[in-house]
């Protein structure tokens, strides 16, 4: 069977994603392609050996020749299942649908666009809410999933039930499948090497994500100047807000160093995971969320973390250690909640060890890959009706 995935971004979540069910389709005996810009394939490198990897660039709507190149790629390659990684892809490739006779057509919808992600449970309103954003992403997610004949695929309930009562979709054709991470990259580390616990230095937390507004870094920064307890935090990843962060970190938290309360800017993170085996816990701030990576990343490696309750994250965390959930967009709840963490060593060992056995149990790569094989089975049948 041949599956490709189809993506146009090249960072982010649904990258990490994309690429570890591509490798795991290809172990499982897959042929398993990859259609997406080259820089995704030159940052997997030996890892994607197994995959067949086609570079194409559609750099946004108006792309015209990137979007004509990505559909000529698809209807040149016929495949058996076409998986849709995100929403430019999505548009083009179930537009495509009812033209490649055969191909069964799944599209992953990772998130809820800014200007309607307070139509997710739990979730704030990430940006400004535009008259187009109806038409583009409620009637017109609508009508191209229809058109396409496409199936659904939701990382959290909290999206699926999105899907269903304000686009509209048919929730026979919604399925719930969580994200999963690979626990054998993202774990623990050994005893005695860099990660275990630093005896007389203060803890250490990550922040794992894009600047950019929806991932509210702000209020990372709000809270923890508003600790008591002393603490370092490292921030992973780069973004439209960095130079901002950057500002607000220096004026709020002015003369940090050895010791006291310390947000230090690292950007673009190759690869997070030796990053989360040095940290003593894990950050998310984000005003909305479905199933993010960063936070499965995190509780495979062992680490207890301090969570905005948005969208999918209580499905994730919620079981692990719901007094750490927080309401989005309040630095004070945060910094409550960090403060007690920060404080008690013998409660961030007990979530870390629950945080990983939840990853094993429920949101591995394999688990993933089960979840996502059985929907290309009911797509590829519905097809040949």
């Amino acid at each position: 069977m041949r599956v490709v995935q189809v993506l146009t971004q090249a960072g982010g979540g649904p990258v990490d994603h994309t690429v570890e069910v591509a490798v795991g389709l290809a172990r499982r005996g897959v042929d398993s392609h990859v259609v997406a810009p080259p820089d995704v394939r030159r940052r997997v490198g030996a890892a994607g050996a197994a995959v067949t990897w086609h570079d194409q660039e559609a750099t946004s709507k108006r792309d015209l020749a990137g979007l004509a190149g990505l559909a000529r790629s698809l209807r040149a390659l016929a495949p058996d299942v076409l998986h849709l990684q995100d929403r430019r892809a999505g548009w083009v490739g179930r537009g495509l649908g009812r033209s490649l006779p055969g191909t069964a057509v799944v599209y992953t919808l990772h998130g809820v666009a800014d200007g309607l992600s307070d139509h997710v449970a739990g979730n704030l309103l990430a940006d400004t809410r535009r008259r187009r954003d109806r038409w583009y992403y409620l009637h017109g997610e609508r009508w191209i999933t229809r058109w396409g004949r496409a199936r659904v695929v939701s990382p959290s309930h909290a999206v699926a039930d999105f899907a269903v009562r304000h686009v509209g979709l048919d929730p026979s054709r919604v399925d719930v499948v969580p994200n999963g991470v690979d626990p054998d990259r993202f774990r623990p580390p050994e005893a005695g090497t860099a990660g275990t616990p630093r005896a007389g230095e203060r803890p250490r937390l990550v922040w794992l994500g894009g600047l950019v507004p929806v991932k509210r870094a702000d209020v990372l920064v709000e809270a923890v100047a508003a600790m008591h307890e002393d603490v370092e935090v490292l921030v992973a990843g780069d973004g439209e807000l960095a130079a901002q962060v950057q500002g607000l970190v220096t004026a709020r938290l002015p003369g940090t160093g050895a010791t006291g309360r310390e947000v230090r800017l690292l950007g673009h993170v190759a690869d997070p995971a030796p990053l989360l085996q040095q940290a003593d816990g894990f950050v998310l701030t984000s005003a909305a969320e479905s199933c993010p990576m960063a936070l499965l990343q995190a509780m495979a490696t062992g680490l207890p973390a301090v969570a905005t309750a948005v969208g999918g994250v209580p499905e994730v965390w919620g079981p692990v250690a719901p007094q750490l959930l927080c309401p989005p967009g309040d630095p004070h709840s945060l910094a409550s909640a960090l403060d007690r963490l920060v404080a008690d060593p013998a409660l961030r060992a007990d979530l870390g060890a629950r945080a990983r056995e939840r990853v094993l149990t429920t949101y591995t790569t394999e688990h993933c890959l089960d979840g996502l094989q059985r929907t290309y089975a009911t797509a590829l049948q519905e097809r040949a009706r």
